[in-house]
Parts: C-alpha cells; structure tokens; sequence
C-alpha cells in the first residue's frame, strides 16, 4: 500500500480527535467555572465558547484550555481575566435608531399611562443601552418616576457602565445615532467632554440602578413596564433563550413590552404565545405581553451561591 495513500484519512482522524478533546477540554472548563465561581456558561453557543475560549487560550499564554483550567481553579484573577472573553461587550449609544425611534414614538406614550415605571435593560455591557433609555426616558418626561435597572455578569462591565465614561471619538457615532431615532435636541446637551472622554451627566444615573444578575442562574424582577434584552440571546443555546425569555414574560406587568434584538425572536420559542408582537422589523423586534399569559414555574437549572443582587 502506498503510505501517501493513507495519510489523508489519517490526518482526518487525528483532527477528528483533536476536536473532540477541545469540545471535552470547554465542557469540563465551563463545568469548573459554575462549581468554583458558581457562573453558568454552560448552555451558551458552542459555536461562540469555541472562538471566545481559542482566542483566551492564545492571548493569555496557555498551550492547552486544560491548563488554563488548571490556573482558574487557583487564582480568581485568572477567572476575571477570563470573564473578558466569555462576555460580549460590543454596543453603542442608541444602537439601531429604529429601535428607539419606535419607543419614543409609540411606547412611551403607553409607558406614560402608568404613575410610575419600571425598566430592566438585561445585558447591559459597558452601559451604551442603558443612558440611551435614560435620555429616552428623560426626553419622554418619564425618568423621574422610573426606575432603571441595568444588569449583567461582568463586574467590570457594570464598573464602567455605571461610570458612564466613553471614548470621545465616539461622541460623533453617538450622535448621529441619537438624531436618526428622533432626538429631540443634542446629544452633546447630556455629556461634558474632558480630555480624550466624554461622560454622561450624574443626573441620569439617580434614576439607574446596576446589579449583577445571570439569566442563566438567577431569579426575575417584578413588575416591569418594558424588558430590553437585545443581542443577548444570540449567545445562548434555545433551551437558555427559553428560560431568559420565561423570565422576561414573569417579570413583565400584563401589557408590558419586550424589545428583542435584530437577529432575535419569540416566533419559535416555548413563550411565543404570552406575547403579541408590535414591530417586528429588521432592526425592530418588539413584542407586548398579552394580559392572559399567566405567570409559569421558572426552576433555575442552577444557583449562584454568591448574592446575584449585588445593586450598585
């Protein structure tokens, strides 16, 4: 037999077996990170915890994800390090225009038939989402009387959303953004510029409250006006979308909105049918819940032992 014949099935075999031990090597990797620091990632995409785990096993200096295991077991500043990869944070100030045109147009003036309002921004990264709902609510003559949650699993994430300090190179971005989902001044009326930054103003972050809160492991709040969980889900496998969707659903006021990312939707989900949709659109999804759709028993798959409520 030729051997030159043989090594291509060869090859495949050992790459074969060398995909096979790096999907076991994420598995087990993920499966420590819940049993020492009690943070699920566990039902997040393969897809996404393959690049994300790749790129970490490279720039942090580790040949094997087996060693980087090793090391997160022993050093929490491994952990932290790590957390910077399994979290996306890529947004910007009134992302998709269209989004928040539809809110300033059509659900604020609903959200104004309430005395007062509650609004979760689930997912927040570095804050972009959560001061463009302030502004929103501000301009609408609501944030007075809401209260604006704001969480997400990465503290250092919530360390500089709270901050509300961005690049001011960014500011221009920003702005067109803010103009294209019908602002109603500048955006520059909202921020002060110092040096190289710039940094929202103070008195929009009273009406803010940042938590620590995992749609894999923790529980809802309770009675929400409007839930915008957007570009989230996508990272999730469906049976975790299903859950963070049940508990958006139990979270919501009868009547309260659902705004969902581009590339997200209810359609084929477990809790399409507790809710109507009001736009769904390309850079549009949102959704209201029906007023029969009755809370359900949402059992969390796991439980952080640490408190998930770490308010800011």
């Amino acid at each position: 037999m030729n051997p030159a014949s043989v090594l291509p099935a060869d090859d495949a075999e050992l790459a074969g077996a060398d995909e096979t031990i790096g999907e076991l090597e994420i598995r087990l990797l993920m499966e420590a990170i819940y049993l020492r620091y009690q943070h699920d990632f566990r039902a997040y995409a393969p897809g996404l915890l393959r690049r994300r785990m790749a790129q970490a096993r490279d720039q942090m200096g580790y040949e094997h994800l087996s060693e980087l295991q090793h090391a997160l077991l022993r050093e929490p500043a491994v952990f932290a390090r790590l957390l910077q990869y399994l979290t996306v944070q890529v947004s910007e100030m009134f992302r998709d225009p269209a989004y928040f045109r539809v809110l300033r147009e059509e659900v604020m003036p609903q959200l104004s038939t309430w005395p007062s309002l509650k609004v979760w921004v689930a997912g927040c990264s570095h804050g972009e989402e959560v001061w463009s709902m302030a502004i929103l609510l501000k301009e609408a003559g609501l944030l007075d009387r809401t209260i604006l949650y704001a969480t997400d699993i990465n503290p250092q994430a919530l360390q500089r959303a709270e901050a509300g300090v961005f690049p001011r190179d960014r500011a221009a971005q920003f702005s067109r953004n803010y103009l294209a989902s019908g602002g109603t001044g500048s955006l520059s009326d909202y921020y002060t510029c110092a040096y190289d930054a710039i940094a929202f103003d103070r008195g929009l972050r009273r009406q803010i409250m940042f938590a620590d809160h995992s749609l894999a492991t923790d529980a809802v709040f309770s009675e929400l006006h409007l839930v915008s969980c957007r570009n989230v889900l996508i990272y999730f496998t469906p049976a975790l979308q299903d859950r963070s969707i049940g508990l958006f659903r139990d979270s919501l006021v009868r009547g309260g909105f659902l705004g969902l990312g581009s590339r997200e939707t209810l359609q084929f989900g477990a809790h399409a049918r507790a809710f109507e949709p009001i736009h769904v659109q390309a850079d549009v999804k949102l959704y209201r819940r029906l007023p029969d759709a009755a809370p359900h028993d949402i059992t969390p798959t796991t439980r952080r032992t640490t408190p998930p409520w770490n308010t800011r």
